[in-house]
């Protein structure tokens, strides 16, 4: 069963008529002709640029007006982690706003991915991740949400907040502000709940579980979820494993 809801073409977009412009930063040319033949399948998007390495995708950004950005993150030049954090940085020169940035990554990675999303990505997707649940991906970014759902990816934040150096973990001291009920929807979130199912899990209504969700993104001063899931391993809220 997939790991991300079912979505029709043309599905997620909050402008339907206007495709959503999509990066894809990897150092493999046949890599990125794979992926852009998928994407470019889809009514409601199409490949925008197309880079090799981190440096050449923060020079067409300036050119080239992106809204979501596939990145990988072993490239010559500039890696995944250098150019994530210039494209997603507001003072970088770019047409428009700054990109979402997905990493594109292997289980085994180290933690530079984690790094990555410190630094602003809106989530992982694992090389082998199928044609679907990467449409799928690209279209939850573009609506502003995070990639956290899959249990793929919940098994690599795991995997990376385990080898992750104590020095750049986060103080627990972080987690005083939430209430009980804030602390308790963060866990479920680390376990990959969705909102609907943390309203289920909770007997709450998901208009509920949003206002938590959106309390705890401002008081843990995180972006989105998958930074929010972080601050939950780094701080020991949550263990890995467990």
């Amino acid at each position: 069963m997939s790991t991300f809801p079912p979505m029709p073409d043309g599905a997620g977009s909050d402008q339907p008529d206007v495709p959503i412009r999509v990066g894809l930063v990897d150092d493999q040319q046949l890599v990125r002709a794979g992926i852009a033949l998928v994407i470019n399948s889809q009514p409601d998007m199409q490949v925008a640029i197309e880079a090799g390495d981190g440096a050449q995708a923060v020079r067409l950004l300036t050119s080239h007006e992106v809204d979501v950005v596939l990145m990988d993150v072993r490239m010559p030049t500039m890696d995944g982690l250098a150019a994530t954090a210039l494209l997603t940085d507001p003072t970088t020169p770019r047409i428009g706003t700054p990109p979402k940035v997905v990493i594109l990554t292997t289980f085994d990675l180290d933690e530079y991915v984690l790094r990555a999303i410190k630094a602003g990505a809106s989530g992982f997707l694992l090389k082998d991740t199928p044609p679907e649940e990467m449409l799928a991906a690209v279209r939850t970014v573009h609506r502003g949400d995070a990639v956290i759902a899959p249990s793929s990816t919940k098994r690599l934040i795991e995997h990376l907040a385990a080898v992750l150096p104590d020095e750049q973990k986060t103080s627990a001291a972080i987690l005083d502000a939430l209430t009980d009920r804030e602390r308790e929807v963060l866990v479920l979130m680390a376990r990959g709940r969705t909102n609907s199912e943390i309203a289920r899990d909770l007997f709450v209504a998901e208009a509920t579980v949003k206002t938590h969700v959106g309390r705890v993104l401002s008081k843990l001063t995180v972006r989105d979820r998958v930074q929010a899931v972080v601050v939950a391993y780094e701080t020991g809220l949550v263990s890995p494993g467990g």
